[in-house]
């Protein structure tokens, strides 16, 4: 019978105190129901008796009607020398009204002295008196061993001797905790040899990343049958951060067999890491394991062409387990297989013998060492693709742009552009201004194609990078511009790259207006059109 796991998401607590993070009220309830609908097994919702901002969340959350989370409220043992029922902070869990509460004490006899700066002593009865306290109420108790294997190190007696007073006063499961992510895997698994022999309620793991194996030691300790994996999506927390979920629970799953989600939950995975980064305002991480965009990314022509014969050559799982997607990148490393695999990605069908398809691959390469790069930019690629194969004619020519930047008074930049173009036998010449000369250039260009193509209107320009190729070359040196369009469906990028940042930025605006016009006309049945060619 396949093992099961409770995963434990701590999210809107531990992960809110990673830099750059801070959740609304708003966005912890839109987590909290993603992660319900996702199945967690446990959604921690904060500390209510640390901010009024968590109080008014477990007000709020109780309207969320969880169908298959339960949620729980977070907080610490009582203070020394304070009876339970005095306590501010175990009152406030209470009225929360969770059925579970975890609390985390001191495991470090360092954090007894120095931190709280009571007796080690006072310390054990703090951590069974709360716990018991809250046993009282019928609550199912998670007790947090806080620093567990620092203080183990320290002082193994003392550590062990703060579980069994978590287990003294009825804990439902005692979770040990890396709170400084100083543990390697092989430590780890010593240590939790040691305390299976002393301690008999139910283990679960909260590791932080701060040595990069936070992951590692979790699937280390679902191997030694602990029955909780705590960690956070896409690894969010304090410093390092905590461990991932998105990487652990597909691992759990897929490699060890572990029952955490069933495969049809798992494919919401990539899904449900975006949506948090969008939530938290960060960009989500290519790199990401499982649910990254890169996860499932081939460069090489070697790894294409065998990707293209069979997936499994190149890729641990399939990417369609998690929601995610396989991707074949063209750069200067690329072969015919990358080019044919992006020319059936666009519904052209071509023998990738064809000499079409190797006059591709060598404008790739050429275009790459002046500064290219298509990875990150489909849109410019496919645009080259239809250039170079003779499916379309340009929309329209450029017949010359000027941009003047003034300063008029000492906080007021103005920037114009004026843009002359010609559109069949029609010439256009326009002005505008903007708040940058790209901006500028953008609202001229706009402001003639409108008239003959009012589908432009629906296009927008959403994002715009800069980056410079050399720097030894100071001001002169080449630059590489990155343009991110969206319109009412969906979203392209486009490259452009010169010595001069404007003629880089004009290149790639030309490209995505393009780009976005014909996709949007949709006046192009490529292969017909290669028929008649005679390719």
């Amino acid at each position: 019978m396949q093992k099961k796991i409770e995963i434990y998401d701590t999210t809107l607590r531990d992960g809110s105190q990673a830099e750059g993070i801070s959740f609304s009220v708003n966005d912890k309830l839109k987590i909290a129901r993603k992660l319900d609908e996702f199945g967690l097994t446990y959604i921690e919702g904060g500390w209510p008796g640390s901010n009024p901002k968590d109080m008014d969340f477990f007000k709020k959350a109780k309207d969320l009607g969880l169908k298959k989370s339960i949620m729980v409220a977070f907080g610490s043992t009582r203070k020394p020398l304070t009876l339970p029922e005095k306590d501010y902070n175990l009152r406030c869990l209470l009225e929360t009204g969770t059925k579970t509460i975890t609390i985390f004490g001191k495991s470090w006899d360092l954090h007894v002295i120095e931190a709280i700066q009571t007796t080690l002593d006072e310390n054990l009865s703090m951590i069974e008196d709360s716990v018991h306290y809250l046993k009282m109420y019928a609550r199912e108790v998670i007790y947090d061993a806080e620093h567990f294997f620092d203080g183990y190190r320290s002082n193994p007696s003392y550590a062990l001797e703060t579980l069994r007073a978590a287990q003294r006063g009825g804990a439902d499961k005692i979770v040990l905790c890396d709170t400084n992510g100083g543990v390697l895997p092989s430590e780890l698994q010593q240590t939790i040899l040691e305390v299976k022999k002393v301690i008999g309620t139910p283990l679960g793991l909260h590791p932080h990343n701060d040595s990069g194996v936070a992951v590692a030691n979790s699937l280390i300790a679902a191997e030694m049958n602990f029955i909780q994996i705590q960690g956070t999506i896409n690894g969010y927390g304090e410093r390092c951060g905590n461990a991932d979920l998105c990487t652990i629970i597909p691992s759990l799953k897929l490699k060890l067999g572990i029952d955490c989600v069933d495969m049809e939950t798992l494919k919401n995975l990539t899904k449900l890491s975006r949506f948090v980064a969008e939530i938290a305002n960060l960009k989500h991480g290519h790199n990401l394991p499982y649910v990254g965009k890169n996860a499932f990314a081939h460069k090489g022509g070697v790894h294409v062409d065998a990707v293209l014969k069979n997936a499994s050559t190149y890729e641990h799982v399939e990417p369609d387990y998690l929601g995610n997607r396989r991707r074949i990148l063209i750069s200067e490393l690329s072969g015919k297989s990358n080019v044919f695999h992006k020319l059936r990605s666009y519904n052209i069908n071509l023998d990738k013998d064809l000499p079409e398809v190797k006059e591709l691959v060598e404008k790739v390469k050429q275009l790459e060492y002046k500064g290219y790069q298509f990875e990150g930019a489909d849109a410019s690629f496919e645009l080259l693709v239809w250039k170079t194969l003779k499916l379309y004619n340009p929309l329209f020519a450029l017949e010359g742009f000027r941009v003047i930047t003034e300063r008029r008074t000492f906080n007021n930049v103005i920037t114009e552009a004026t843009v002359k173009i010609r559109v069949a036998n029609q010439i256009f010449l326009t002005a505008a201004e903007g708040n940058g000369p790209v901006n500028a250039l953008d609202h001229a260009l706009r402001k003639a194609l409108e008239q003959v193509y009012p589908a432009l209107q629906k296009i927008k320009l959403v994002d715009f990078k800069v980056r410079v190729l050399d720097g030894k070359d100071g001001t002169g040196a080449l630059v590489r511009v990155l343009i991110e369009s969206r319109d009412q469906t969906k979203s392209w990028s486009t490259i452009g790259v010169s010595a001069n940042i404007i003629e880089a930025s004009w290149i790639a605006l030309v490209d995505s207006v393009e780009y976005g016009l014909l996709y949007e006309k949709k006046q192009h049945d490529f292969n017909s059109i290669l028929e008649e060619q005679g390719v």
